[in-house]
Formats: structure tokens, C-alpha cells, sequence
């Protein structure tokens, strides 16, 4: 599905997928916009940030109460701090136009390969390993074990999750966290790590956040 107020962008952006054997439908009725995305159920969304009646932003947020469906955010808004916000929102990817239309097609091929569209349109629920993480409710948890998780602890690990495949840097933490203004030195994201990754030694995952010097930290 694609969401942008462009028509000719959406005209290039579906011709592009349909040369490619995609199906490709474009969304009209951005009032009820969630409503059609959850009506059709597409196995995935180009969303662009600046759209009528909603910001992108807000309703990729909507969207990730009601569903895990796929999302790549395609912008022209080449910003660092809305690619983090996106991401941490719940988008699985972000690209900025123009965009090369191979680079387009490979992201679009990669992400439905890693989710497979295998998402429930009525569960919040993401998962890392044997671990089931709730998002909505801030829970992590593992057969009987649950433990709560502290806003920062929340966005941190759904950021991470995000980005299994990479090592997140200390900066686009700090930035999703805080932007960049509110906090007091860098011992906050460290006191931060340190208490989730206890929360998750207590439910049975000791080594999940590695920590890469003069990098930041993966998933393992």
C-alpha cells in the first residue's frame, strides 16, 4: 500500500512495483486512513511522513496498536532525528527522496523476507527469541516470568529490536531517548542499559545487549 499525497509520485511509485510483479494500492481516503490499512491488511506500507488530515509519525503510532504490518517510511524529510522517531515508532525501515528505484525494490524485498508478514492484526506483541515483548503494555515476558519495563527501558529495547541486524549507536539512543537536550551526561543511557539488561537476566537472557566499544550495542 501506498500512503502519499503526490499523485504522480504514487502513479511512479506503483507502476515501479507492479514491473517488479508487486501488487500495488494507492490510498485515497486519508481521513480514515488506519481504517483502510486495516481493512485491506496490505503485506506492507510506503509511508510518507507529510500527508493530509495526519503526520505519518502519528499514524505509524496508531497503527502499531492495532498491528505489526510492515512499514517503510519514504520522505523527503532527511532528517536524523525523524528517521529515530519513525523507527522507534515502529517503522522497519526509512528512506529519503529521491531514492534510487533498485535501492527502493531491495529495501521493500529485505523487509518482507525478515517479517515474512507474519503479524497479527490484533496482537502488540513482538518477539526476541523465547521472549515475548508487549509494547503497549511495556511487558516483557517469558512462559510464566513477566516483568515491567520503565518508558526508557521500553524504547530502547523496541529500538534494538528494530535493529537486530546492526549495532545501534550510544548518539541515536540518547537522541530517541532525549533528543539531544534533556539529559544531564551519557551515565543516563548507561544507568539505563544496565537496569535492562538486568530486567532480562531476571527472565533468562544474561547476554542479549552486547555492548561494542567506541560503537554502541547490538542485540545478540
Amino acid at each position: 500500500m501506498i500512503i502519499e499525497d503526490e499523485e504522480l509520485i504514487c502513479n511512479e511509485l506503483a507502476k515501479l512495483l507492479e514491473n517488479n510483479n508487486y501488487e500495488a494500492i494507492i490510498l485515497k481516503d486519508f481521513k480514515n486512513a488506519l481504517n483502510e490499512i486495516l481493512e485491506l491488511a496490505p503485506d506492507l506500507i510506503l509511508l510518507d511522513i507529510n500527508i493530509p488530515f495526519i503526520n505519518g509519525e502519528a499514524l505509524l503510532q496508531n497503527l502499531r496498536k492495532e498491528s505489526n504490518i510492515p512499514v517503510i517510511m519514504v520522505t523527503s524529510i532527511n532528517s536524523e532525528t525523524d528517521e529515530a522517531l519513525s523507527i522507534s515508532y515502529g517503522a522497519d525501515d526509512y528512506i529519503t527522496k529521491p531514492y534510487n528505484p533498485n535501492i527502493l525494490l531491495l529495501r521493500i524485498g529485505a523487509v518482507l523476507k525478515r517479517t515474512k508478514t507474519n503479524y497479527n492484526t490484533n496482537t502488540n506483541e513482538l518477539t526476541y527469541k523465547k521472549l515475548k515483548f508487549d509494547s503497549q503494555k511495556g511487558i516483557i515476558k517469558r512462559d510464566d516470568m513477566e516483568i515491567e519495563l520503565t518508558k526508557n527501558e521500553m524504547i530502547i529495547f523496541s529500538y534494538l529490536l528494530n535493529h537486530q541486524n546492526r549495532i545501534v549507536t550510544r548518539d541515536e539512543l540518547m537522541t530517541i531517548l532525549w533528543d539531544n537536550s534533556e539529559y544531564v551526561n551519557e551515565n543516563a543511557l548507561t544507568v539505563n542499559i544496565s537496569r535492562l539488561r538486568n530486567k532480562l537476566k531476571e527472565i533468562g537472557y544474561e547476554n542479549a545487549i552486547d555492548t561494542r566499544k567506541g560503537m554502541g550495542y547490538i542485540l545478540s
